[in-house]
């Protein structure tokens, strides 16, 4: 075991027994807190330019979903971008909402990045460029 995931396990431990809260835990920067309120906002900020390509739903193809959650995605030319995030942030992303998701390609969250990231090569519809 590496020494990383020595840390990572006894944080692990911590939190759940609590005697610390993890998304408290900083960089000396940000917290895991503020990185995750970052990631939600800028990727809601991404599937509202891209609403013809994105989507949100309550429940996976199956008809499942962890409780109090819901997934959201981007079908880039790359393959799907998905998160699951809590149902208090469904308002941020006025996206088509699904009955279920589509069926999830099997990524994980290296290319989900990856794919979000290809789409820096196209121009959303409507998007100003000063010239």
């Amino acid at each position: 075991m590496t020494i990383e995931e020595h840390l990572n396990h006894i944080i692990k431990n911590l939190d759940e027994e609590g005697v610390i809260d993890a998304n408290k835990i900083s960089d000396g920067s940000h917290t895991f807190d503020e990185l995750y309120d970052h990631r939600v906002k800028l990727f809601s900020v991404i599937c509202n330019l891209y609403r013809d390509i994105s989507w949100k739903s309550k429940f996976h193809d199956d008809g499942t979903m962890f409780d109090g959650y819901f997934i959201v995605g981007i079908e880039t030319e790359e393959g799907q971008a998905t998160y699951h995030y809590g149902l208090d942030l469904w308002d941020l992303f006025d996206v088509e909402e699904l009955p279920k998701a589509p069926k999830y390609d099997g990524h994980n969250s290296n290319q989900a990045i990856e794919r979000i990231l290809s789409l820096g090569k196209i121009k959303p519809k409507g998007c100003y460029h000063k010239q």
